[in-house]
């Protein structure tokens, strides 16, 4: 299962990790997110070797989805070295996750 993550651990855990990582934002109120977390939990399973996962409640932590320019939820951010290295907006089925993530690892 993905890691909650907050405002206050992100730089450490996503900006400066060694491994990609992915980040799902979302927020407890929101049906797409609900349809999109348990994949992301797969996910997070399915590349526990290659990726890190973590999940970033919107209601909770509001200065990273800003810095981010999070507008619309589920959104999901692929870092790498730091830097985003791949984003969709909205719900999408596993595949085309994966097809992302193989794109950027």
């Amino acid at each position: 299962m993905a890691d909650q993550i907050t405002d206050a651990a992100f730089d450490e855990s996503v900006l400066k990790s060694d491994l990609p990582v992915l980040v799902d934002f979302w927020a407890p109120w929101c049906g797409p997110c609900r349809a999109v977390g348990p994949i992301v939990d797969e996910i997070s399973k399915d590349y526990a070797d290659r990726l890190r996962v973590f999940k970033m409640n919107v209601d909770e932590n509001s200065i990273t989805p800003a810095k981010y320019g999070i507008r619309a939820i589920p959104t999901l951010i692929i870092f790498k070295n730091g830097q985003v290295a791949a984003q969709h907006t909205g719900s999408m089925p596993k595949e085309e996750i994966c097809k992302i993530l193989e794109t950027v690892l």
